[in-house]
């Protein structure tokens, strides 16, 4: 039986918008993320035996049109479509969906992401046609809705749907469990391998080209803007085993010869130091050391012994989101972390040679023109190898959205959550504080940090022992330059 995973176009005319960005969007830098949960489900259902297409429109891109024919050419037969979402994009993915429906009215089509796991009711409500949406993690749902296709199942009994009945009401199913094994779930790189080309993926802090993967789900911080723990992967950060880990590393060693890096995108991948360590001696010991840098996300209480370590097994960048250089406003989003961490993690970094990209975010609770002055003095003290300073976008879901939406600080709609050219936008409006001036702001602040006469000499500087780097940054540049003259 035929399955069909899409991750549909949107925006196409003005470059590739990424939806797996914790912020979806068109990134200045050219960023596109893989798609990686759509990657895993049809991993997933591959390995259950079904017959798996994959179209990535962004990812060419292709247009509407485009698509449709690609669709049309090798969905033939297909039973089940599985459509990728944002919230930026969530109306003209919900059209896209609808179409699908129309043209293929024998098949079964739901709809996966953040937003419709956040809003099953409301998004099937902006459908006419969309059979159903799958809430949460989705990976076994949309196994279990193909096998009971394929096997004369009843889809509406599956756990973690949300679907709509003949008359368009909806009923929302009892939650499908969390995966509990994840050394179950196929490697990404396979089935990348298979389908996908890595060089239409880039990833501006990473050498060119890169393999993302996740090696464990879920994040125990409980910071109120992030979506994914809030909305599909909850607070309990489970894990791939190590073993499962450097296998996944050893298959890209063996069969990329042209991957020069793997990015590790968990929310939190040092929480468990003692596992990120035997990760690390594997690694080592195997030698993929030397055959493969990478990345990842890590939080500010990471130690300056487990930095040496990673750096030794290869990590080159780790990224924290420092966010605001306001205690208060830290507090207020229950980062969990102080300033004093964010000093000694950077000075120990530096120690340790592992380069930093700083996350910096304006427009949470408490923000002013005089907290954002502290973010870009803070950010401006630290130094850290690359940055980015981007609007608080509350997305359906976290707490950070029912915060806005309370206060009725959110102007216009799903739409609005990007410009017109796709780039991300600011809609709210805050007392004392408008979007206007929150993307100026950030605008300003990444002006003010790339151009530097430091800065540029360090970047030199860099390259001169790093050709990767040097490559990475003038691929970087060359993207963002326009953006940095104007």
């Amino acid at each position: 039986m035929k399955v069909y995973f899409v991750n549909p176009p949107f925006k196409a005319e003005h470059g590739k918008f990424a939806r797996e960005n914790r912020s979806a969007a068109i990134t200045r830098s050219g960023t596109l993320y893989y798609p990686l949960w759509l990657i895993y489900a049809a991993a997933v259902c591959e390995k259950d035996g079904f017959d798996v297409r994959f179209l990535d429109a962004p990812a060419t891109p292709l247009n509407y049109d485009q698509s449709m024919e690609v669709i049309d050419q090798e969905g033939a037969d297909t039973r089940l479509f599985v459509v990728d979402t944002s919230t930026p994009s969530i109306y003209s993915d919900i059209a896209f969906a609808d179409a699908l429906k129309a043209k293929h009215p024998e098949a079964y089509v739901m709809l996966v992401g953040t937003h419709p796991s956040a809003l099953p009711g409301e998004t099937l409500g902006k459908a006419q046609r969309v059979d159903a949406v799958a809430l949460k993690e989705f990976d076994y749902i949309v196994r279990d809705v193909a096998r009971a296709l394929r096997d004369g199942g009843d889809p509406s009994d599956v756990l973690g749907l949300a679907w709509c009945d003949e008359s368009r009401g909806v009923t929302i199913n009892e939650p499908y469990p969390f995966i509990s094994d994840l050394d179950e779930v196929p490697f990404a790189a396979e089935f990348i391998k298979k389908h996908l080309d890595e060089r239409d993926y880039f990833f501006a802090a990473s050498a060119y080209p890169e393999i993302q993967i996740f090696t464990g789900r879920g994040c125990p911080a409980h910071c109120t803007f992030c979506v994914y723990p809030q909305t599909m992967h909850g607070h309990r950060y489970r894990l791939r085993s190590a073993e499962n880990v450097v296998d996944e590393f050893q298959y890209i060693a063996d069969n990329f010869p042209d991957v020069k890096e793997v990015v590790i995108e968990d929310d939190t991948f040092t929480i468990d130091k003692r596992r990120v360590a035997t990760i690390c001696e594997m690694l080592i010991e195997r030698g993929l050391n030397k055959k493969l840098r990478w990345l990842c996300n890590a939080r500010v209480n990471l130690d300056y012994d487990t930095m040496v370590l990673m750096r030794k097994a290869g990590c080159h960048l780790i990224i924290p989101g420092i966010e605001s250089g306001s205690q208060e406003i830290l507090d207020n989003i229950r980062k969990g972390t102080t300033l004093e961490q964010v000093e000694r993690y950077m000075a120990d970094a530096k120690r340790a040679k592992i380069k930093v990209h700083a996350c910096y975010m304006v427009g949470n609770r408490g923000e002013t023109q005089e907290t954002m002055r502290q973010t870009l003095d803070l950010a401006m003290r630290l130094k850290a190898d690359t940055a980015q300073f981007y609007p608080l976008l509350p997305f359906p879901g976290t707490e950070a959205y029912r915060w806005a939406k309370e206060n009725d600080y959110i102007r216009g709609d799903y739409s609005d959550y990007v410009k017109e050219d796709g780039t991300i936008n600011a809609l709210l409006e805050l007392p004392g504080l408008t979007a206007e001036e929150m993307v100026s702001f950030c605008d300003d602040a990444r002006k003010r940090y790339y151009w530097r006469p430091g800065y540029i000499l360090h970047r030199l500087r860099v390259g001169l022992t790093d050709p990767e780097d040097l490559r990475r940054s003038i691929k970087a540049f060359g993207r963002i330059k326009d953006f940095l003259i104007k």
